[in-house]
C-alpha cells in the first residue's frame, strides 16, 4: 500500500518584500510542467528523506527536486529542510549539465536569509 501521510510539509521561502520567488518561476510555467513538478514534490513529501533520481544534496543543507519536464527540459527546485518542513528556495530551467553558480548562489543566499530569520523569531 502507498504512503499517503506526508513526512516533511513544502513551505515557499518567502524575501523581506513578501515575493514568494519559486512560486512566481512556477506561474511562468506551463500547467503540464507545474502538474510534474507538483507530483514529484509530493513523492518527496511522502518519502522523504530521498536520494536519487528525484533527490540530490548538492551542499551542506541544500537539495535540489530533479525534474524531467516536456521538451525534453529538466528543472531543478533547489531547497533546504528545517524541523518537518521543506523550504522552497529557488527554480529553475537546467540547461547545462552542472548547476549554475548563479543558481546556486541565489539559494545559497536565500538559505542563509531563511536561517537568519528563523533565530529571530
Amino acid at each position: 500500500m502507498a504512503r499517503t501521510r506526508k513526512i516533511i510539509d513544502v513551505q515557499f521561502y518567502m524575501t523581506d518584500q513578501g515575493r514568494i520567488p519559486v512560486k512566481e518561476w512556477l506561474k511562468e510555467l506551463t500547467p503540464a510542467d507545474r502538474k510534474t513538478i507538483g507530483e514529484d514534490m509530493r513523492t518527496v513529501e511522502l518519502g522523504w528523506p530521498m536520494g536519487m533520481p528525484l533527490v540530490r544534496k548538492i551542499d551542506t543543507g541544500l537539495w535540489e527536486v530533479r525534474s524531467d519536464l516536456s521538451s525534453s527540459r529538466i528543472s531543478r527546485v533547489l531547497f533546504t529542510v528545517s524541523g518537518q518542513m521543506m523550504i522552497l528556495l529557488h527554480g529553475f530551467i537546467k540547461k547545462s549539465p552542472k548547476t549554475p553558480l548563479n543558481d546556486l548562489r541565489t539559494a545559497k543566499q536565500r538559505m542563509a536569509h531563511f536561517e537568519k530569520e528563523k533565530s529571530n523569531e
